[in-house]
């Protein structure tokens, strides 16, 4: 039955960033589903948080403070995942950053360097070491958090976006060399979503309005709202999708 096939019973789950917005609302989401997940984020105080809210969801979760942009710390997230579960089945990278919001030909390198260590060589490597046991265990589903800035660049993102883009790209490249061997390779881009992280956007009533002009539903997405997706494409059901990157931006991108 098709229902069966959105079922995560068994499953074990990574989310990176997943201490709130909109990697906690996946957390949650794959856990309802029934999904076992290791939360990840820097912070381990918000992510005991959060796995206490799952917990008392009857739910199964695991916490471990981890910064994507440290490949030590990267390697200690998978070992207590498999130290405890004995595998990884779905990888959600979703941790990001954006330490710096002006004119791109007025940034310091030291930006770029940031930037690119957390949303493309933390993101990179974490997804080639899980890659590399999925393919051990004969398959998994890996879902990269892009941005529509990836597609388009946006004023004052101008290196995120470069980021962003980079990510589509990884997607692509491991889904593609991964294809026989059963493991998955998608992206999730989501538009403007109210979360902490793009509170900068949000926030501004100028910024706020110029982007809900451009889209067709006329409001901003909310974390929830790109949980569904990621559990397509974490699931059975999307078993024949691979090396995709699906655009959940409201109708903002027709082309």
């Amino acid at each position: 039955m098709i229902k069966e096939r959105f079922d995560l019973t068994g499953k074990v789950a990574v989310v990176t960033g997943a201490s709130r917005g909109i990697g906690e609302a996946i957390a949650k989401g794959l856990s309802e589903f029934g999904a076992k997940v290791v939360l990840a984020s820097r912070k381990q105080e918000v992510l005991d948080q959060v796995k206490a809210e799952i917990e008392s969801a009857g739910g199964e979760a695991l916490a471990v403070a981890a910064h994507v942009g440290n490949l030590e710390a990267i390697d200690n997230l998978i070992r207590t995942a498999l130290d405890a579960w004995g595998k990884i089945d779905i990888l959600v990278n979703n941790a990001a950053t954006n330490p710096y919001f002006g004119l791109t030909a007025d940034a310091a390198m030291s930006y770029w360097d940031k930037i690119f260590e957390v949303n493309a060589r933390g993101l990179f490597y974490l997804t080639q070491q899980v890659g590399k046991i999925m393919v051990e265990q004969g398959g998994g589903s890996i879902i990269n958090i892009s941005s529509e800035a990836g597609f388009k660049p946006t004023p004052l993102l101008g290196i995120y976006s470069v980021s962003k883009a980079a990510v589509n790209m990884i997607t692509k490249v491991f889904a593609m060399e991964w294809g026989d061997k059963g493991v998955r390779v998608n992206c999730v881009a989501p538009g403007l979503v109210k979360t902490h992280f793009s509170q900068a956007l949000w926030g501004n009533e100028a910024i706020l309005q110029a982007a809900v002009s451009s889209i067709p539903m006329h409001r901003i997405a909310e974390p929830e709202e790109i949980v569904g997706i990621v559990i397509f494409l974490a699931s059975e059901a999307s078993s024949f999708v691979t090396g995709q990157v699906y655009l959940v931006d409201g109708g903002r991108d027709l082309s």
